[in-house]
């Protein structure tokens, strides 16, 4: 812009037209703020949540409690002195649609930040775009620890964070409800995506190592994301007549494996139905349908789920429920963590950009710093130049330098009624 201006200012002196040259200063006193307007912009944050598909019962709920925060915030003054802009996806529940969806976020919105996405499939195909564009991506659900791994690579560059613990701890609270109940043996079952490997790969050993049998361990049952039939696999996992089978799926094709196993005659025998919170869905037992006597199909399935638990997971339901007239979803705490901790870190940064926001996380998120659950109280605590440690509605979301949290688990089962209830809590050690 400057050498712009040098140039248009010679011309003017040797045309010796003193018009132009008022003209020419006029334009840079207009030019001149609007170049400034970069380091006072708007925040903008995207979601990348699955509206469609087969975790389509998580993702308008997840959405809502993103949506929830950003009012929240906008209603107590914004950050940076202006309104949060959210702008939302649909990633479809497909890898390449999150990837395409990724892309719009990134280049064309120029987010800071994502909420997103819930299946680790689609975040595993849409994380390196975030990266490459320093865009901080929070995953309220993607549990694979496919992310730990790479994180300790490096290859996120500290753009990448979850709000709930990666499956290595689950597949070790998996091994002890197992235990707990008894079962000696247990088949697999699981979707053949980076969700029901992660599980898979950490469920064996940890039910090996207490004593128990994997029958099908040098060969697990897997069934592709896009299947819709399941006869041959469930007379795969079921026929060896293992204590209980272990079901790791997602609601739409979970329910129709339930289906398939009870017109098989399988259900309600010796083999119990072990599930993962991928079926951790309110109406779970109405999707299974019920059997000709009129009960639930889905009556009696025990699983586990991560434990929301955090100091302002109270003050989170009521406001959700106030809004939505309806109890939050398994992960719409950590949806509501996850974006809150973009907006608290661009506040801190005093930037809406992914790199300053990416600096700032562990800083508002972690220790030191004083104790806060209120989004608004955090955010005047931050302008008042105070350090914080928020504790959110799903844990305290400290992260690790992988970009992990830890946490307990709930044990929840269907009741004959068809109602979802959680019976009781597993603890699994994890160091931050």
């Amino acid at each position: 812009m400057l050498k712009y201006q040098q140039s248009i200012t010679t011309k003017a002196s040797r045309l010796r037209h003193g018009a132009l040259a008022k003209l020419v200063a006029g334009i840079s006193l207009l030019l001149l703020p609007t170049a400034c307007q970069t380091s006072t912009s708007a925040l903008k944050i995207g979601t990348l949540l699955p509206i469609t598909g087969d975790l389509s019962q998580f993702g308008s709920s997840m959405q809502d409690s993103a949506s929830l925060l950003v009012k929240t915030v906008n209603d107590c003054g914004g950050v940076l002195g202006k309104p949060v802009e959210l702008i939302s996806e649909d990633d479809q529940t497909q890898p390449a649609a999150g990837a395409t969806a990724m892309s719009k976020l990134a280049e064309v919105n120029r987010v800071g930040g994502v909420v997103g996405a819930a299946g680790s499939a689609v975040s595993s195909a849409a994380v390196d775009i975030a990266v490459r564009n320093q865009v901080v991506q929070i995953s309220p659900s993607s549990t694979s620890p496919i992310f730990t791994e790479r994180a300790k690579k490096g290859d996120f560059k500290g753009f990448w964070f979850r709000t709930a613990p990666p499956d290595t701890f689950q597949g070790q609270a998996l091994a002890k409800l197992a235990k707990a109940k008894g079962y000696k043996s247990v088949a697999v079952l699981a979707i053949n995506n980076d969700y029901g490997n992660g599980l898979v790969q950490s469920f064996i050993p940890a039910f090996e190592a207490l004593g128990g049998k994997v029958v099908n361990r040098d060969k697990p049952t897997r069934y592709a994301p896009n299947a819709s039939t399941f006869e041959s696999e469930v007379g795969a996992a079921f026929g060896g007549k293992p204590n209980a089978v272990l079901l790791i799926a997602y609601p739409e094709t979970g329910s129709l494996i339930l289906k398939a196993a009870y017109q098989q005659g399988l259900l309600g025998k010796q083999t119990q139905v072990l599930v993962t919170e991928g079926m951790k869905e309110a109406k779970v037992a109405q999707l299974v349908g019920k059997n000709t006597a009129g009960q639930y199909i889905a009556a009696g399935i025990i699983g586990t789920a991560p434990n929301a638990t955090g100091p302002a997971l109270a003050a989170f339901r009521d406001r959700y429920q106030t809004t939505y007239k309806r109890q939050p979803g398994v992960y719409d705490p950590n949806s509501w963590d996850a974006a809150a901790v973009l907006v608290l870190a661009a506040e801190a940064a005093k930037s809406p950009t992914g790199a300053a926001i990416q600096e700032k996380i562990l800083s508002v998120a972690n220790q030191p710093g004083q104790e806060v659950g209120d989004v608004c109280q955090a955010l005047s605590l931050i302008r008042e130049g105070k350090d914080i440690n928020y504790q959110g509605a799903s844990g305290n979301v400290d992260f690790d330098v992988q970009g992990d949290v830890t946490g307990s688990y709930d044990v929840w089962t269907i009741d004959t009624a068809g109602n979802l209830k959680v019976t009781d809590i597993i603890t699994v050690g994890g160091s931050q």
